[in-house]
């Protein structure tokens, strides 16, 4: 299982190092890093601190330019992040989306990060009004979102995050999951992970549905303590998940 934090533009490098010297002293059971992944997305500004501090998983960037250096004011290339150690990239998040990034940039966002060999997560997923229009449009929406995305890119993760449960309190039913983990699977093979509203209460719902591969946490994963609920809780959906 794959446990993702995006902390979102939240955190200063002072207080990465506060959680982390937290997080760093909850345990794990013998071999949980043989079989889970656990990666943190500070902001930019944080980075520094979070690659510093962390002695637990990894550590991944919110948003990149898929250049490798040049004439991009206020973007971050290949070279800064590979220089740094970053390996992992987020990609098509809703919130980059209203910002106006386009869906080719996004597709070539994929294709030049995974070439490179970043780990590439990229984020899907459908508004409200959209879901109420029914399953139907949901999956038009979501081949939308896949248009010039090769999903078998190496290292390529798949985040599913409905726009209306994100930051809302209200998560996806876990029919609502599994209906739409299902297409998604049929397009790809890559791991699919939810995301929206999850929290310590649900995390073992949500991975117990068939096709959930992992979590990609937002406002419950900004303590250390609360993502840590999340991590074991999650793990607790493994046996319920194999009996099916």
């Amino acid at each position: 299982m794959k446990f993702m934090a995006n902390f979102k533009c939240n955190h200063t490098p002072s207080s990465i190092k506060a959680y982390f010297d937290i997080f760093n002293a909850f345990t794990f059971d013998a071999g949980f890093f043989d079989k889970h992944e656990i990666v943190f997305f500070p902001p930019f500004l944080s980075l520094g601190a979070a690659l510093d501090f962390a002695k637990v998983g990894k550590i991944g960037t919110q948003n990149a330019y898929p250049e490798q250096k040049g004439a991009f004011t206020g973007e971050v290339g290949i070279e800064a992040l590979e220089s740094s150690g970053i390996g992992i990239v987020l990609v098509g998040h809703s919130e980059r989306r209203a910002l106006g990034e386009s869906q080719k940039l996004l597709a070539r966002k994929c294709e030049v990060f995974a070439q490179a060999g970043f780990g590439v997560v990229y984020c899907v997923g459908e508004n409200l009004a959209v879901r109420k229009s029914g399953m139907r449009a949901v999956e038009a929406h979501l081949r939308e979102q896949f248009a010039g995305i090769d999903s078998s890119l190496p290292n390529l993760t798949i985040a599913y995050e409905p726009i209306w449960a994100i930051g809302s309190g209200v998560s996806a039913s876990a029919q609502e999951i599994e209906e739409t983990h299902a297409f998604l699977r049929s397009l790809t093979s890559a791991p699919l992970l939810y995301g929206g509203s999850v929290n310590a209460k649900n995390a073992r719902e949500i991975l117990s549905v068939k096709n959930v591969d992992g979590l990609l946490v937002g406002s419950a994963a900004l303590t250390p303590q609360g993502f840590y609920d999340i991590i074991q809780e999650g793990t607790k959906a493994e046996g319920a998940k194999a009996q099916k």
